[in-house]
């Protein structure tokens, strides 16, 4: 192996040196049997962040504006209560939180079914967390929806 390819492999990353040396990682979503584009795609991680954005600012609205009185520390830790009720409430019956809804995002279970009150709330909880939804899979599916065995998809 010439050391130039090595340099290049090592700059370039793990997974274009794999691809270099012939392994096909295909498109996001393949292994769980979704289209590559379009309506029941993995969203984009774009889209995903935005959804959290939006959600994450309607929770610090309402626990501003209703329950810390006028202390922003008090609104951060009342925000994330909200956060957990909103995400339960609403992934729980309409499949998705009102900032998923706005981008055209849908929280499913592997099979393409509705994911049940127990996946919905560990999902949640560990969504709270936030280290788990900082780790991925090579189909981007945050740790918090591989152990709830959900996927988030494009309506």
């Amino acid at each position: 192996m010439d050391n130039r390819q090595a340099i290049g492999s090592w700059l370039s990353g793990p997974r274009a040196a794999a691809e270099d040396m012939g392994a096909d990682f295909g498109y996001r979503g393949q292994r769980l049997g979704l289209p590559e584009q379009g309506p029941g795609a993995i969203a984009p991680l774009g889209r995903r962040f935005g959804a959290l954005f939006i959600d994450w600012a309607l929770c610090m609205l309402i626990a501003y504006g209703l329950l810390a009185k006028g202390s922003q520390q008090a609104a951060g830790n009342w925000a994330l209560l909200i956060f957990l009720v909103l995400s339960v409430l609403t992934v729980g019956t309409v499949g998705c939180t009102p900032g998923k809804r706005i981008l055209g995002i849908r929280v499913v279970a592997e099979d393409g079914g509705r994911l049940g009150l127990g996946r919905v709330l560990a999902r949640s909880v560990l969504l709270c967390l936030a280290i788990p939804a900082l780790v991925w899979d090579r189909d981007g599916r945050g740790l918090h929806d591989r152990l709830a065995k959900a996927v988030q998809v494009r309506i």
